[in-house]
Protein backbone atom coordinates (compact mmCIF):
# COMPACT_ATOMS: atom_id res chain seq x y z
CA UNK A 1 0.00 0.00 0.00
CA UNK A 2 1.32 3.41 -0.99
CA UNK A 3 1.19 5.72 2.03
CA UNK A 4 0.83 8.74 -0.26
CA UNK A 5 -2.44 7.31 -1.60
CA UNK A 6 -3.74 6.92 1.95
CA UNK A 7 -3.02 10.59 2.62
CA UNK A 8 -5.55 11.49 -0.06
CA UNK A 9 -8.04 8.98 1.36
CA UNK A 10 -7.78 10.41 4.90
CA UNK A 11 -7.97 14.01 3.66
CA UNK A 12 -11.23 13.32 1.79
CA UNK A 13 -12.64 11.36 4.73
CA UNK A 14 -11.91 14.35 6.98
CA UNK A 15 -12.96 17.20 4.66
CA UNK A 16 -15.86 15.37 2.95
CA UNK A 17 -15.27 17.38 -0.23
CA UNK A 18 -12.71 17.28 -3.01
CA UNK A 19 -11.96 20.99 -2.70
CA UNK A 20 -11.55 20.77 1.09
CA UNK A 21 -9.20 17.80 0.77
CA UNK A 22 -7.23 19.67 -1.90
CA UNK A 23 -6.78 22.68 0.42
CA UNK A 24 -5.60 20.38 3.22
CA UNK A 25 -3.04 18.72 0.95
CA UNK A 26 -2.08 21.83 -1.03
CA UNK A 27 -3.17 20.39 -4.38
CA UNK A 28 -6.01 20.92 -6.86
CA UNK A 29 -9.36 19.16 -6.27
CA UNK A 30 -8.92 17.39 -9.60
CA UNK A 31 -5.71 15.82 -8.29
CA UNK A 32 -7.58 14.52 -5.25
CA UNK A 33 -10.30 13.04 -7.48
CA UNK A 34 -7.75 11.36 -9.71
CA UNK A 35 -5.80 9.85 -6.80
CA UNK A 36 -8.96 8.56 -5.07
CA UNK A 37 -10.18 6.98 -8.31
CA UNK A 38 -6.80 5.30 -8.83
CA UNK A 39 -6.83 3.97 -5.24
CA UNK A 40 -10.33 2.54 -5.65
CA UNK A 41 -9.34 0.85 -8.89
CA UNK A 42 -6.21 -0.61 -7.26
CA UNK A 43 -8.23 -1.97 -4.31
CA UNK A 44 -11.21 -3.06 -6.44
CA UNK A 45 -13.63 -1.34 -4.02
CA UNK A 46 -15.52 1.93 -3.92
CA UNK A 47 -14.37 3.91 -0.87
CA UNK A 48 -16.73 6.90 -1.03
CA UNK A 49 -20.29 7.62 -2.03
CA UNK A 50 -21.04 11.04 -3.45
CA UNK A 51 -24.01 12.60 -1.63
CA UNK A 52 -25.78 15.94 -1.97
CA UNK A 53 -23.80 17.46 0.90
CA UNK A 54 -20.40 15.88 0.08
CA UNK A 55 -18.65 12.54 0.21
CA UNK A 56 -19.31 9.77 2.73
CA UNK A 57 -17.27 6.63 3.26
CA UNK A 58 -18.62 3.30 2.13
CA UNK A 59 -18.29 0.22 4.33
CA UNK A 60 -15.00 -0.55 2.59
CA UNK A 61 -13.84 2.97 3.36
CA UNK A 62 -14.81 2.66 7.01
CA UNK A 63 -12.85 -0.61 7.23
CA UNK A 64 -9.80 1.02 5.65
CA UNK A 65 -9.83 4.16 7.81
CA UNK A 66 -8.44 2.74 11.11
CA UNK A 67 -5.56 1.06 9.25
CA UNK A 68 -4.84 4.27 7.36
CA UNK A 69 -4.86 6.25 10.63
CA UNK A 70 -2.37 3.78 12.12
CA UNK A 71 -0.04 4.27 9.15
CA UNK A 72 -0.45 8.04 9.48
CA UNK A 73 0.54 7.96 13.15
CA UNK A 74 3.56 5.77 12.37
CA UNK A 75 4.65 8.23 9.68
CA UNK A 76 4.29 11.18 12.05
CA UNK A 77 6.17 9.28 14.75
CA UNK A 78 9.11 8.69 12.39
CA UNK A 79 9.17 12.38 11.44
CA UNK A 80 9.14 13.46 15.09
CA UNK A 81 11.96 11.10 16.01
CA UNK A 82 14.14 12.16 13.09
CA UNK A 83 13.45 15.83 13.78
CA UNK A 84 14.28 15.30 17.44
CA UNK A 85 17.62 13.76 16.57
CA UNK A 86 18.35 16.52 14.09
CA UNK A 87 17.67 19.32 16.56
CA UNK A 88 19.98 17.81 19.14
CA UNK A 89 23.55 19.06 18.91
CA UNK A 90 25.03 15.57 19.03
CA UNK A 91 26.60 13.12 16.62
CA UNK A 92 29.58 13.00 14.27
CA UNK A 93 30.47 15.96 12.06
CA UNK A 94 33.01 15.57 9.26
CA UNK A 95 34.82 18.82 8.47
CA UNK A 96 37.14 18.98 5.46
CA UNK A 97 39.73 21.62 4.57
CA UNK A 98 43.24 21.89 3.20
CA UNK A 99 46.03 21.07 5.62
CA UNK A 100 47.17 24.69 5.91
CA UNK A 101 43.67 26.03 6.44
CA UNK A 102 43.20 23.61 9.32
CA UNK A 103 46.54 24.45 10.92
CA UNK A 104 46.38 28.24 10.54
CA UNK A 105 42.68 29.08 10.85
CA UNK A 106 40.73 26.23 12.46
CA UNK A 107 42.67 24.03 14.87
CA UNK A 108 43.64 26.89 17.23
CA UNK A 109 39.88 27.39 17.83
CA UNK A 110 38.66 23.77 17.94
CA UNK A 111 38.77 23.68 21.73
CA UNK A 112 36.31 26.59 21.83
CA UNK A 113 33.89 24.68 19.60
CA UNK A 114 34.20 21.50 21.70
CA UNK A 115 33.48 23.44 24.89
CA UNK A 116 30.35 24.95 23.32
CA UNK A 117 29.15 21.67 21.73
CA UNK A 118 30.54 18.73 23.74
CA UNK A 119 28.06 16.31 22.15
CA UNK A 120 29.42 16.82 18.64
CA UNK A 121 32.31 14.55 17.66
CA UNK A 122 34.48 16.27 15.05
CA UNK A 123 36.32 14.44 12.30
CA UNK A 124 38.89 16.62 10.54
CA UNK A 125 39.68 15.41 7.01
CA UNK A 126 42.50 17.19 5.18
CA UNK A 127 41.59 17.45 1.50
CA UNK A 128 42.17 20.04 -1.20
CA UNK A 129 39.31 18.86 -3.41
CA UNK A 130 35.52 19.04 -3.25
CA UNK A 131 34.69 15.51 -4.36
CA UNK A 132 34.24 14.42 -0.76
CA UNK A 133 31.25 16.77 -0.38
CA UNK A 134 29.79 15.72 -3.71
CA UNK A 135 29.72 12.14 -2.45
CA UNK A 136 28.51 13.36 0.96
CA UNK A 137 31.61 11.93 2.60
CA UNK A 138 31.97 15.21 4.49
CA UNK A 139 29.43 17.57 6.03
CA UNK A 140 31.19 20.94 5.82
CA UNK A 141 34.10 22.23 3.76
CA UNK A 142 36.23 25.29 4.41
CA UNK A 143 37.59 26.08 0.97
CA UNK A 144 39.80 28.59 -0.79
CA UNK A 145 38.12 29.02 -4.16
CA UNK A 146 36.77 31.52 -6.67
CA UNK A 147 33.64 29.63 -7.71
CA UNK A 148 32.29 26.81 -5.54
CA UNK A 149 30.14 24.14 -7.25
CA UNK A 150 26.42 24.79 -7.65
CA UNK A 151 25.41 21.76 -5.59
CA UNK A 152 26.99 23.32 -2.50
CA UNK A 153 25.53 26.15 -0.45
CA UNK A 154 27.50 28.51 1.71
CA UNK A 155 29.04 31.89 2.20
CA UNK A 156 32.11 33.69 1.01
CA UNK A 157 33.30 34.89 4.39
CA UNK A 158 36.31 36.98 3.34
CA UNK A 159 38.29 37.70 0.18
CA UNK A 160 41.67 35.99 0.07
CA UNK A 161 44.69 38.31 0.05
CA UNK A 162 48.05 37.28 -1.42
CA UNK A 163 51.55 38.70 -1.27
CA UNK A 164 54.96 38.06 -2.82
CA UNK A 165 57.30 36.38 -0.36
CA UNK A 166 60.89 35.23 -0.03
CA UNK A 167 62.95 34.10 2.94
CA UNK A 168 65.06 36.62 4.87
CA UNK A 169 68.13 34.50 4.07
CA UNK A 170 67.39 34.53 0.34
CA UNK A 171 66.85 38.30 0.27
CA UNK A 172 70.21 38.90 1.96
CA UNK A 173 71.94 37.07 -0.86
CA UNK A 174 69.61 38.27 -3.62
CA UNK A 175 68.36 41.83 -2.97
CA UNK A 176 66.98 41.67 -6.52
CA UNK A 177 65.36 38.21 -6.58
CA UNK A 178 66.36 35.97 -9.47
CA UNK A 179 64.51 32.73 -8.72
CA UNK A 180 60.86 31.71 -8.69
CA UNK A 181 58.76 29.04 -7.01
CA UNK A 182 55.68 28.45 -9.18
CA UNK A 183 52.73 26.11 -9.51
CA UNK A 184 53.20 22.95 -11.54
CA UNK A 185 50.86 23.86 -14.40
CA UNK A 186 52.73 24.78 -17.53
CA UNK A 187 52.14 27.75 -19.80
CA UNK A 188 52.82 31.43 -19.58
CA UNK A 189 54.17 32.97 -16.42
CA UNK A 190 51.59 34.62 -14.14
CA UNK A 191 51.07 38.37 -14.36
CA UNK A 192 53.13 39.15 -11.24
CA UNK A 193 56.18 37.43 -12.73
CA UNK A 194 55.88 39.41 -15.98
CA UNK A 195 55.47 42.63 -14.02
CA UNK A 196 58.20 42.28 -11.43
CA UNK A 197 60.52 39.36 -12.31
CA UNK A 198 60.53 39.04 -16.07
CA UNK A 199 64.20 37.94 -16.13
CA UNK A 200 64.02 35.52 -13.19
CA UNK A 201 64.40 31.76 -13.58
CA UNK A 202 62.03 29.09 -12.33
CA UNK A 203 63.78 27.26 -9.51
CA UNK A 204 61.06 24.69 -8.87
CA UNK A 205 57.39 23.97 -9.55
CA UNK A 206 55.04 22.49 -6.96
CA UNK A 207 51.50 21.16 -6.75
CA UNK A 208 50.80 21.93 -3.12
CA UNK A 209 50.85 25.14 -1.07
CA UNK A 210 52.68 23.42 1.80
CA UNK A 211 55.51 22.47 -0.54
CA UNK A 212 55.49 25.98 -1.94
CA UNK A 213 55.88 27.52 1.51
CA UNK A 214 58.65 25.08 2.41
CA UNK A 215 60.53 25.81 -0.82
CA UNK A 216 60.32 29.56 -0.27
CA UNK A 217 61.25 29.15 3.38
CA UNK A 218 64.35 27.16 2.42
CA UNK A 219 65.60 30.00 0.24
CA UNK A 220 64.70 28.75 -3.24
CA UNK A 221 63.18 32.01 -4.47
CA UNK A 222 60.08 34.21 -4.59
CA UNK A 223 56.49 33.03 -4.72
CA UNK A 224 52.94 34.32 -4.45
CA UNK A 225 51.34 33.03 -1.25
CA UNK A 226 48.20 33.62 0.81
CA UNK A 227 49.00 36.15 3.52
CA UNK A 228 47.39 34.11 6.30
CA UNK A 229 49.90 31.32 5.63
CA UNK A 230 53.06 33.25 4.80
CA UNK A 231 52.69 35.92 7.48
CA UNK A 232 52.62 33.12 10.05
CA UNK A 233 56.13 32.04 9.00
CA UNK A 234 58.66 34.17 10.92
CA UNK A 235 61.46 33.65 8.39
CA UNK A 236 59.45 34.86 5.40
CA UNK A 237 59.37 38.48 4.22
CA UNK A 238 56.66 40.07 2.13
CA UNK A 239 58.02 42.15 -0.72
CA UNK A 240 56.73 45.69 -1.05
CA UNK A 241 55.45 45.19 -4.58
CA UNK A 242 51.94 45.79 -6.00
CA UNK A 243 49.89 42.69 -6.72
CA UNK A 244 46.57 42.38 -8.50
CA UNK A 245 43.84 41.38 -6.00
CA UNK A 246 42.68 37.78 -6.19
CA UNK A 247 39.08 36.84 -6.99
CA UNK A 248 39.39 33.90 -4.60
CA UNK A 249 37.79 33.87 -1.20
CA UNK A 250 37.42 31.77 1.94
CA UNK A 251 34.15 29.86 1.69
CA UNK A 252 32.27 27.84 4.28
CA UNK A 253 30.31 25.25 2.28
CA UNK A 254 27.96 22.34 2.87
CA UNK A 255 25.81 20.09 0.72
CA UNK A 256 22.32 21.46 0.06
CA UNK A 257 20.74 18.36 1.64
CA UNK A 258 22.36 19.20 5.00
CA UNK A 259 21.38 22.87 5.26
CA UNK A 260 18.82 22.30 8.07
CA UNK A 261 20.82 19.82 10.14
CA UNK A 262 21.41 21.38 13.55
CA UNK A 263 25.02 20.32 14.10
CA UNK A 264 25.96 21.37 10.55
CA UNK A 265 24.31 24.73 11.10
CA UNK A 266 26.11 25.22 14.43
CA UNK A 267 29.52 24.35 12.99
CA UNK A 268 28.95 26.48 9.90
CA UNK A 269 28.15 29.53 12.05
CA UNK A 270 31.18 28.81 14.23
CA UNK A 271 33.53 28.63 11.23
CA UNK A 272 32.17 31.85 9.76
CA UNK A 273 32.72 33.57 13.10
CA UNK A 274 36.33 32.42 13.59
CA UNK A 275 37.26 33.31 10.01
CA UNK A 276 35.83 36.81 10.49
CA UNK A 277 37.78 37.16 13.74
CA UNK A 278 40.99 36.50 11.80
CA UNK A 279 40.30 39.15 9.17
CA UNK A 280 43.58 41.07 9.85
CA UNK A 281 45.66 37.94 9.25
CA UNK A 282 43.69 36.84 6.16
CA UNK A 283 43.71 40.35 4.68
CA UNK A 284 47.47 40.76 5.12
CA UNK A 285 47.24 43.39 7.86
CA UNK A 286 49.92 41.71 9.93
CA UNK A 287 51.42 44.08 12.49
CA UNK A 288 55.02 43.48 11.34
CA UNK A 289 54.10 44.96 7.96
CA UNK A 290 51.97 47.81 9.28
CA UNK A 291 54.07 49.56 11.90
Amino acid sequence: MNWDDLRYFLALANAKSMSGAGRELGVKHTTVARRIQALEQRLGSRLFDRLADGYAMTEAGENLQPMALTMQEQSHSIERQIMGLDTQLTGTLNLTAAHDVFNCLVIPYIKVFKCAYPGIELLLSSSAGLLDLSAKQADIALRLTANPPDYLIGKKVLPLTHGLYASAQYLEKHPNPEHLVLWEHKGQHPEWVKQHFSNAQVAVRVNDVTNMVNCVNSGMGVSRLPCFIADSCPDLRRLDLPLKPSDWGIWVLSHVDLRDTARVRACREFLIDIVQQQQPLISGLNSRYNK
